[in-house]
């Protein structure tokens, strides 16, 4: 590398953080009835520390599944507006998330 190269304004930006998902460490469907952690969807707090892991600078946090969250709380405020986001997913894995998340309450 010739001294202008290494000395220019226009280097090369250091690597991004991989935005390849984490393999494993969901949550399994367990039943279409049940709320909370039962209802399956999303990403066990194993799977979030892994991802996290993988991809240092992520602020991903796991699903709020409370589902008696208070009115006005952050909590209430990430789970209501992953629910207004997440109205158009229809396949398995989106209601999965969906009722993990509780968002019938929203409806």
């Amino acid at each position: 590398m010739s001294y202008i190269q290494a000395n220019s304004p226009f280097k090369k930006k250091p690597a991004a953080p991989s935005r390849k998902k984490s393999l494993g460490y969901y949550n399994e469907v367990k039943s279409k009835s049940k709320e909370g952690a039962a209802a399956g969807g999303g990403m066990t707090q194993a799977g979030v520390d892994k991802y996290r892991r993988d991809n240092p600078g992520s602020k991903l946090k796991k699903a709020v599944t409370n589902c008696k969250a208070k009115v006005g709380t952050k909590p209430y405020k990430r789970q209501k507006a992953f629910c207004s986001r997440s109205k158009s997913w229809t396949g398995e894995r989106g209601r999965a998330a969906r009722r993990r998340w509780c968002c019938s309450r929203f409806s």
